[in-house]
């Protein structure tokens, strides 16, 4: 699984907006898009300060495994 498609599932499943967990990671809502839509990268500061706050495991925020 392409770790876009599980940042959106994240996101959508706890119902928060792009602004919201763009703030988590100090990007406006348009930057957080264009990595979630693939027009950008995700550091990977960022898919630290995300796994954390979802409280999953990198392995499952990148598609490694499928339990969080």
């Amino acid at each position: 699984m392409n770790y876009r498609i599980r940042m959106r599932n994240l996101r959508e499943d706890h119902d928060l907006t792009q602004k919201e967990v763009g703030a988590v990671i100090n990007k406006s809502q348009q930057g957080y898009s264009h990595i979630e839509d693939g027009r950008a990268e995700l550091k990977i500061d960022d898919m630290i300060k995300l796994c954390r706050f979802y409280k999953v495991s990198a392995d499952y925020f990148i598609g490694l495994t499928d339990t969080p």
